[in-house]
């Protein structure tokens, strides 16, 4: 077995890490192949979490070309994004990793953790046309881990029809304040204000951020006054009747679909919703969730790094690097980006995308405003991220009051 591997040998805080973050992945999923063995000299293998993209669909063939112009053959296997994180530890473990992961973005820094990953500075791969907020998603210790094959975000969709008729110009919502008074209006139009998902899991703490940070709050202070103002603000939506109960065990998918009925003016969510607007019968619009006090709340972003596990045999890396560098080659990045629904990684092609699809604008201002989701935090963050889901049901579901309710998960974060 590999010494680096040896000498960090997973724990149960990473093992409990990697099973809470695998469990809010902003894009699609589905069943994939499960063989997980390695290649022969002149084949290498690439594990990812698209395994609704078959053998033949323009993904894979990417995958292929990028083999055969590095003089290897690829070996691909598709997972599902919440057993791909436990199927690389796992393999790790046993020292036969694929020689590229793909996976989700919170995952990387607990399996650098782990001791999984080979840095940026061991593999000289190039990594300085990315976004620096993108790039941070898989920065630990000092170190990166890998590069973003793109971004996905949270905004807000809004039914142009739903503003018109409640005379709300969406100029006008700049903050907080703004945006709750279009909420009013539209409520007093007879239409619903806005939905999203808070629902007891990752992903209710993925769509309370924007808010959390938008407040100015921190995750290592969960309880602070700012994060009492963010969570006040969703609760009072629910005690005013902006906002649906349904919220509470609304996944993303359910927000979306409440959203698709046509009598909501605002949605938080995604960019993978993006061919749902557009066979809307209604037109949308999006808005970059803001700050309380205006300008644009950094939103957690979504999407995958290509990272390159450690390897018994180091000099398979120099192979590894040139696949890598392929995938997110700039002239890769743009069709392979409009497939995922993704936002690029780097100006040049998200400039490329938004001369494609003017409608992109806005998401690549979010994802210019979004950061990592665990926040330098590693494998401390699905304990905090845990707690302040739990303090958002329960303020939402006037268990609590959004004080007692933080100061609670603050408490059992600490222990």
């Amino acid at each position: 077995m590999n010494s680096l591997i040896r000498r960090h040998r997973p724990t149960t805080a990473v093992l409990a890490a990697l099973a809470l973050t695998a469990t809010a992945s902003a894009c699609g999923s589905g069943s994939g192949g499960t063989n997980t063995g390695g290649g022969d000299s002149g084949t290498y293998t690439i594990w990812d979490p698209y395994p609704q993209f078959a053998k033949g669909s323009d993904w894979a063939k990417l995958l292929d070309k990028c083999g055969s112009d590095a003089g290897v053959k690829i070996k691909r296997t598709a997972f599902d994004t919440s057993d791909l994180a436990n199927k690389s530890l796992l393999a790790a473990q046993q020292d036969n990793s694929p020689d590229v992961l793909i996976v989700d973005n919170p995952v990387v820094s607990t399996l650098a953790e782990a001791g999984v990953l080979t840095s940026t500075d061991e593999t000289k791969l190039d990594t300085s046309k990315t976004d620096p907020n993108l790039l941070a998603a898989g920065q630990s210790g000092g170190k990166t881990y890998g590069t973003p094959i793109g971004a996905n975000t949270l905004a807000l969709y809004y039914n142009k029809d739903v503003l018109k008729d409640a005379g709300i110009d969406i100029a006008s919502v700049k903050d907080w304040a703004s945006l709750t008074a279009a909420l009013d209006k539209a409520e007093k139009a007879g239409k619903k204000g806005i939905t999203f998902s808070a629902i007891g899991t990752e992903e209710g703490s993925f769509q309370f951020l924007p808010w959390f940070w938008g407040a100015g709050a921190e995750l290592t202070a969960v309880d602070s006054a700012k994060s009492e103002a963010a969570l006040t603000l969703w609760s009072d939506w629910l005690k005013k009747g902006y906002a649906p109960n349904s919220v509470l065990n609304n996944t993303q998918t359910t927000s979306w679909q409440e959203f698709e009925s046509g009598q909501y003016a605002f949605a938080e969510n995604g960019t993978w919703q993006l061919a749902g607007a557009e066979k809307a019968t209604f037109e949308y619009g999006v808005l970059p969730i803001p700050g309380q006090s205006g300008g644009t709340a950094a939103a957690p972003t979504g999407g995958e790094f290509v990272t390159m596990p450690v390897q018994s045999d180091t000099g398979r890396y120099a192979t590894s690097q040139k696949l890598v560098t392929c995938l997110t080659s700039t002239q890769n990045l743009l069709a392979t980006d409009t497939t995922l629904s993704y936002v690029a990684p780097t100006a040049e092609v998200q400039d490329k995308q938004v001369a494609a699809n003017a409608k992109l604008g806005p998401w690549v201002d979010a994802v210019k405003a979004a950061k990592g989701r665990t926040d330098d935090l590693g494998t401390k963050y699905p304990k905090i991220s845990e707690q302040l889901w739990k303090a958002v049901q329960s303020a939402l579901s006037g268990a609590k009051s959004p004080k007692d309710a933080l100061s609670a998960a603050q408490e059992a974060a600490a222990k």
